[in-house]
């Protein structure tokens, strides 16, 4: 424990002003008086001249809370207590009270809090306010610390070798012992809370501004087109499938597609490439007045072609106009058909559908042609060589007067054979009567005439057969004739079937490359205008406008953050 030194008070001395914390104001120092190794009471003379001078109490200048000097005071003057009241009822920020705290550390002013830094600076004349006295303080301390810095960074022969120890805290530098009433702190927060809302509505005012002009303003003006100017518009659906003709002789791998839309999936986005092109476009407007209809001054500007419009402009207007889809999934064409008249929409529609079906047609006409074409040339070609065939058999038929060769050549054959035999009876008859030894000459002579005529009339039906008379060709000569005839015949009788059996084959190869396109929904007119869509057409305005401002402020953001950088 420490025990308070027992001294007895000789005089009362006039020592700094005691501040609020109990601690006094260090005085000037006092001339320097001379050494004494002894206690004031030692010392002190009888002459009343030196018995009141200033002693050495031992602790030189050095102040204690505890101590209990008094100090007397001027008339009017205020106590150091009065002026940091003074000080404090004037409402400084915590800001300013530590660049007072600072500056007075500057000048070498010891004081022990924020408030005895202000009023001790102005005693010294040094306002701590002062916007160029706050400038030098920064730059001062800016050059300190750099100067500070280059002397650590100074590595070298002539750098400062002094041992660098750790600076002690003076007795007088101590925190600041100030401690915020209630009344200030609420007053202070509620200061604060009402700068920063006041910040905050600036800022929701600009940001309402900029969306009410870049969002909300664009948005107001669409919805008024599509709730107030916009023209109904009545939309016709249909959907249609092309088919191909089932074939009764498909084999390997073409069967496995047949019946699936992967086999018309080419013929299908032929279709919508056509029913988008300006072809189908100008055959539209030729058929139905494609122009002419939305050429209407009825419709709004938006939607109105120009008078005189060009075959362009038209053709950008039947794009929005006619909406055509391709599901290859499922293989079906859905088509949509917009016009300002229900039934306009759909005798457009059904135009276009009929158009289809004269392009599906052509899609496969000449592959059938031309299958149909060699097929058919080689039938006929055949079949005609087959009536000449039969044209020389004929000829050669009523030339010799032979109906059939090979009969006629049996025929004589067979007369041959029976004078053959007639004659071998003959002569077995003659030789029958000549075994007798008087033999009747009138039957031998008979018998002998008979041979004789067997022999001629078979000598005359042989060469019938192989020997020429006059004009007349011998019947061998004919058969062979003949034979080749109805054989070139008979050659040209297969070549005949074969050509229509290939004919045939090339009909049903043809037929299963028949295209037809088969309606799923059919065009009906609808009874109530299908656009605009006002409230989705507004909504997606506004995601729109709302998208493109939100790019344009993160782009600005990023831009006025590099700048800065």
């Amino acid at each position: 424990m420490t025990t308070n030194p027992k001294v007895s008070k000789y005089r009362i001395r006039r020592d700094g002003p005691v501040l609020s914390d109990g601690t006094a104001q260090p005085a000037a120092p006092a001339a320097a008086a001379p050494a004494r190794n002894t206690p004031a009471v030692e010392n002190a003379q009888t002459d009343p001249a030196t018995l009141f001078e200033p002693q050495d109490d031992g602790f030189g200048d050095q102040k204690f809370p505890t101590a209990g000097g008094t100090e007397v005071l001027a008339a009017g003057q205020k106590t150091p207590e009065e002026e940091i009241a003074a000080i404090r009822s004037e409402g400084l920020t915590g800001r300013q009270l530590r660049l007072a705290r600072r500056m007075a550390q500057k000048h070498g002013i010891e004081a022990s809090s924020d408030f005895e830094a202000v009023l001790l600076l102005r005693r010294k004349g040094v306002d701590p306010f002062d916007r160029s006295n706050i400038v030098a303080l920064v730059k001062n301390s800016g050059a300190d610390d750099a100067t500070s810095r280059a002397l650590a960074r100074t590595d070298g022969p002539g750098a400062d070798t002094r041992v660098q120890l750790p600076q002690t805290i003076k007795p007088g530098q101590l925190p600041a012992t100030e401690v915020m009433n209630e009344d200030r702190r609420a007053a202070e927060i509620l200061k604060i809370q009402r700068d920063i809302a006041r910040r905050r509505r600036r800022k929701l005012a600009l940001l309402a501004a900029r969306l009410s002009f870049f969002v909300f303003l664009p948005t107001l003006i669409a919805a008024y087109y599509y709730f107030a100017m916009a023209t109904p518009m009545y939309a016709t659906k249909s959907a249609f499938v092309i088919q191909k003709a089932d074939g009764m002789g498909n084999s390997g791998l073409g069967s496995l597609f047949s019946g699936t839309q992967l086999a018309t999936n080419q013929d299908s986005v032929t279709v919508q490439s056509y029913l988008q092109s300006r072809d189908a476009m100008l055959r539209l407007d030729r058929d139905k007045g494609f122009k002419t209809v939305f050429e209407d001054p009825t419709i709004d500007p938006l939607q109105r072609l120009p008078e005189n419009a060009t075959d362009e402009q038209a053709y950008r207007l039947y794009q929005k106009m006619v909406q055509i889809g391709y599901d290859p999934s499922e293989g079906i064409v859905k088509m949509e058909v917009i016009a300002p008249n229900p039934k306009e929409s759909q005798e457009f529609s059904q135009a276009l559908i009929s158009y289809a079906e004269e392009q599906v047609d052509q899609l496969t006409a000449r592959l059938r042609g031309d299958q149909m074409k060699g097929a058919l040339e080689s039938y006929q070609d055949a079949e005609n060589k087959v009536f000449a065939a039969q044209a020389k058999v004929q000829q050669l038929q009523e030339k010799v007067g032979i109906l059939d060769p090979i009969s006629e050549n049996s025929l004589v054959m067979g007369q041959i054979s029976g004078f053959e035999t007639q004659l071998q009876q003959k002569r077995l008859e003659l030789g029958q009567l000549l075994d007798n030894e008087r033999p009747n000459q009138a039957r031998v002579a008979g018998v002998q005439g008979d041979i004789k005529r067997l022999e001629e009339a078979i000598a005359k039906l042989r060469s019938q057969l192989t020997t020429d008379k006059g004009n007349t060709e011998s019947l061998a000569a004919v058969t062979g004739q003949l034979q080749i005839a109805q054989g070139e015949l008979q050659t040209r009788q297969m070549l005949l079937s074969a050509a229509a059996q290939q004919m045939e084959t090339a009909r049903i190869e043809a037929n299963k490359q028949v295209r037809y396109l088969e309606m799923g929904v059919r065009p009906v007119a609808p009874d109530e205008p299908t656009y605009p869509r006002a409230f989705e057409n507004t909504l997606l305005a506004f995601l729109i406008f709302s998208g493109i401002y939100l790019m344009l402020s993160l782009t600005a953001s990023i831009l006025r953050e590099q700048v800065s950088s």
